[in-house]
């Protein structure tokens, strides 16, 4: 297959603040959650620490993905407080947040805008049949539930990521059904940056045991994908996940561009380490792929930022303009 010819694939620079890993869900295949009540939660302070030191060594997105405290919780709204704080401290060393912290509230999801320049929420699956299995034990996994989150963060204007969990007992036909959801929200709001199509890779904390996605079906969930979304979404793949170099290559040739957040750690997969950008980029440059970073917030949606973080984004993308020269970077 002919490369196009802008052959550009974007990434991440990242780091991931976790708020709490404590977590009310106990997703069969979670390699992520501690029980509720057995985690200390982030300080400002040691969150002020990491930053300024992440801040000096590349970092731009500021990732808070934290584990849930459950909706009725008499922490909920210190939680949600601690999660603002920390994108507001964020803000204020320079450095752009993009919170994923599982279903909020309208009213969650209106208090967050306000320090944030992008959310998310993985979809994963919209078939009922997967609470009866690997959620049973996760009321917020309920595909109704998130798909209203998905709506919220149109109304609200925010720039969303979303995506699928490939291979936890879901069938082909229900992937089809997941990407044909995620289609209507956007031609609906048009607020969905990027879909994430991530495989389900075991880890040594889950207790399911089921068989591991097949990781040359990606590059055919990729390719149905791109025939399913609008041209106005983004594929994502991780490419800790997808380490052969042949199968990576073979994902961007089906539709992916773009390799999401790149950093120290992936805390959802801690078993698989991200690899350096320089090794990626000695992995598709000789085939004619251009990498580049990217910010948190795709340009067209700047305009949907406060004004606080409208500005600091344009000081990043002449940043990066700067550094990439050829007018490639989001």
């Amino acid at each position: 297959m002919p490369l196009p010819t802008t052959a550009t694939v974007t990434y991440s620079p990242a780091y991931t603040l976790v708020p709490t890993y404590e977590c009310f869900n106990r997703c069969a295949y979670c390699n992520f959650r501690v029980d509720p009540g057995e985690d200390v939660w982030l300080s400002l302070s040691e969150a002020e620490t990491q930053l300024r030191r992440v801040r000096s060594q590349g970092a731009i997105e500021i990732l808070l993905l934290s584990g849930e405290v459950h909706p009725r919780s008499l922490r909920r709204v210190d939680w949600l407080q601690r999660i603002s704080d920390l994108a507001e401290l964020a803000l204020s060393l320079g450095l752009l947040p993009h919170t994923n912290v599982g279903p909020l509230t309208f009213e969650e999801m209106s208090q967050l805008k306000a320090v944030n320049v992008s959310m998310g929420l993985m979809l994963e699956q919209v078939t009922p049949k997967l609470l009866e299995t690997v959620h049973r034990h996760a009321p917020s996994k309920v595909p109704q539930l998130r798909l209203q989150q998905l709506a919220w963060a149109g109304e609200l204007q925010i720039p969303f990521t979303t995506g699928l969990l490939l291979g936890i007992g879901e069938t082909p036909g229900d992937r089809w059904a997941t990407l044909e959801a995620i289609a209507q929200l956007q031609e609906r709001w048009g607020h969905i940056q990027e879909v994430i199509l991530q495989p389900h890779s075991p880890g040594q904390s889950q207790v399911w045991q089921g068989a591991t996605f097949a990781a040359a079906e990606l590059v055919e969930v990729i390719a149905t994908a791109r025939q399913i979304l609008p041209n106005s979404i983004t594929l994502q793949i991780p490419p800790n996940l997808v380490q052969q170099p042949d199968l990576l290559l073979a994902c961007l040739a089906a539709g992916a561009r773009d390799l999401g957040g790149i950093g120290p750690r992936d805390e959802v997969n801690p078993n698989y380490s991200h690899p350096e950008v320089e090794t990626l980029t000695a992995i598709l440059a000789p085939e004619g792929w251009h990498l580049v970073p990217r910010l948190p917030v795709y340009p067209k949606y700047d305009h949907w930022l406060p004004k606080r973080s409208q500005t600091l984004v344009q000081q990043w993308r002449s940043t990066l303009q700067t550094q990439v020269g050829d007018g490639h970077s989001n």
